[in-house]
């Protein structure tokens, strides 16, 4: 069966997030995603506290900008969380938003130079291993974390671009789809992910998330409609869907016959009931899936 869960949109105030996690956790969802935008939520803390707060619930953070991570402090994080959590820790990197990183100073001159090595590395660090590493951007020097992982965790690596979706492939234990994507390309997507896990000869098994706009409930066209705009979103590409549980439903087929492994419900930021949107995913879309 595919799995679904539903993003906690990070222009709603942290102090939200407690009713959302624990309506989801209540409702038998399965996963809450959380969002590192910039300038607005960290997602280790608010992963901490959904997991905290939570006792099925598994918590994503989908994803985090490498930049901003420096590699070994990211696996002691991510370690404690795996630790303490054990089973229930999703997280990815990526390259962020290059306009965001230039706010902060972190901006790098090859983001997939530094996307590779950061992974390489941030994986190594989580299996218990000693690195030492003298990359163009990544530096470390007999690092080995006194408190890893109990049980192998996998990391996923975020991409949109064909050089990035294969080197999600490559270096990655999963892969996530930005929004903004119809099931066609979604399909091509995970075809670019398929090159590069060839490429790297593994054959280990790679999990593709995709987040779906959906919108549902009264004024749910509209709702969509202005969710695309704002997103740029052409509406011929498919992205996104408008309706009650089995459009919703119909639609998250849709995205896993394409090859996501994973979907990811993103309600628009207008959303007027964001605890009743997770328990709608949980209790009403998650029956009708095969």
């Amino acid at each position: 069966m595919t799995v679904l869960g539903a993003v906690f949109l990070p222009q709603l105030p942290p102090e939200r997030l407690r009713a959302v996690a624990t309506a989801a956790d209540a409702a038998g969802l399965q996963e809450l995603w959380l969002w590192e935008d910039c300038f607005e939520q960290g997602a280790l803390a608010g992963a901490a506290a959904a997991l905290a707060w939570t006792e099925r619930l598994h918590v994503g953070i989908g994803v985090m900008p490498a930049p901003l991570r420096n590699t070994a402090l990211l696996a002691m994080e991510l370690a404690t969380l795996h630790r303490m959590f054990p089973g229930r820790v999703h997280a990815g990197v990526g390259h962020g938003v290059q306009e965001w990183m230039g706010q902060v100073g972190a901006r790098v001159g090859s983001p997939l130079t530094l996307l590779r090595e950061h992974v390489q590395a941030l994986r190594a660090l989580l299996r218990g291993e000693e690195v030492s590493t003298d990359g163009r951007y990544v530096r470390l020097d007999r690092v080995k974390l006194a408190w890893p992982p109990q049980a192998p965790v996998a990391v996923h690596a975020a991409g949109q671009g064909p050089r990035t979706l294969r080197l999600c492939g490559e270096v990655a234990d999963g892969t996530v789809l930005v929004a903004d994507l119809g099931p066609a390309d979604v399909a091509r997507s995970r075809a670019l992910v398929e090159e590069g896990r060839a490429a790297a000869g593994t054959g280990a098994p790679h999990r593709v998330t995709a987040y779906l706009l959906a919108a549902t409930g009264p004024g749910a066209e509209e709702r969509l409609a202005a969710s695309r705009r704002d997103w740029g979103i052409d509406p011929a590409s498919g992205a996104g869907v408008a309706g009650d549980a089995h459009a919703v439903a119909d639609a998250v087929a849709r995205w896993a016959a394409a090859g996501a492994d994973a979907v990811v419900l993103q309600p628009t930021a207008d959303e007027p009931d964001p605890e009743g949107f997770v328990r709608f995913a949980a209790e009403e879309v998650r029956p009708l899936l095969g």
